[in-house]
């Protein structure tokens, strides 16, 4: 009778946890480097597509920046018809490889063509956000349209909105997007984060932000400072050509569990 009632006990132990738990699971595409009538580079990004689309239980694809090779116009409508073909929704950071305003292409006119091809895609700004499973994820916007380059820039505005957002969702998990990381496990000084201390000062004012992910480096890193996890993924076009798939839970009582998995694109698919 006592190990029956044990046994209950637990179970219903379990059952409050399993109530305040959270789980999601998403991909992470980054650097794709895109170039409309690259052969290559048009397969690799098909064939991704197709591998993610076989993913069993993913919420949605997120493409940290560098999307396309060069601000040239005419590769934006081309990879926007390739992921269309995603069979989950899908969400965009604008990297330094993606704008330049005297190009042609600013930020503005960019998500104007993203919105041109893909009716349901809302979001008009570079920095936004959008919630899922009990989860709030915040794209932050570090790219330079006038003068571009490797260094990334958060500029004071930017850091203002997004100590707003953080107050407004403390009491929710928060995790971040971005394409140029703040931390990682090796120190690249030609792509490094202008005055990324005024960023990281302000993520010390928070406790529910769980991770930050973002590409940019080219490779893979994955470090823990005061309860952030940064993630910095590979590019698409490593050798051979990967994405990420990031699964992220949080129970109450317990610290956020994150697991990821890179995954290698199938350049056989048919």
């Amino acid at each position: 009778m006592k190990k029956n009632l044990i046994i209950l006990l637990l179970s219903l132990l379990l059952l409050q946890n399993s109530v305040f738990a959270a789980v999601i699971k998403f991909v992470q595409v980054t650097d794709s480097h895109f170039k409309a009538k690259d052969k290559y580079r048009v397969e690799v990004l098909e064939n991704a597509v197709k591998d993610i689309n076989r993913e069993k239980d993913v919420a949605f694809v997120v493409f940290t920046g560098d999307n396309l090779d060069s601000p040239h116009e005419e590769y934006l409508p081309e990879f926007m018809k390739i992921i269309n073909k995603l069979d989950i929704p899908y969400y965009l950071v604008i990297g330094n490889h993606d704008v330049f305003r005297n190009n042609g292409l600013s930020k503005t006119h960019y998500l104007e063509i993203v919105r041109e091809y893909n009716f349901f895609y809302k979001y008009k700004k570079p920095n936004y956000v959008f919630k899922k499973n009990g989860f709030v994820f915040i794209v932050v916007d570090g790219a330079k349209e006038i003068i571009p380059g490797s260094i990334g820039y958060y500029k004071e505005d930017t850091l203002k909105w997004l100590d707003k957002q953080l107050k407004k969702y403390k009491k929710e998990p928060v995790i971040i997007f971005q394409h140029f990381p703040l931390i990682s496990t090796k120190e690249v000084n030609t792509h490094e984060v202008y005055q990324k201390e005024k960023y990281i000062d302000l993520l010390d004012n928070y406790d529910n932000v769980i991770s930050i992910i973002a590409g940019h480096l080219h490779f893979n890193s994955e470090i823990m400072r005061n309860g952030v996890y940064h993630i910095t993924s590979p590019t698409l076009l490593s050798e051979p050509p990967v994405y990420k798939v990031i699964t992220v839970t949080t129970t109450k009582g317990f610290s956020p569990m994150i697991y990821t998995e890179l995954k290698e694109v199938n350049m056989d698919n048919k």
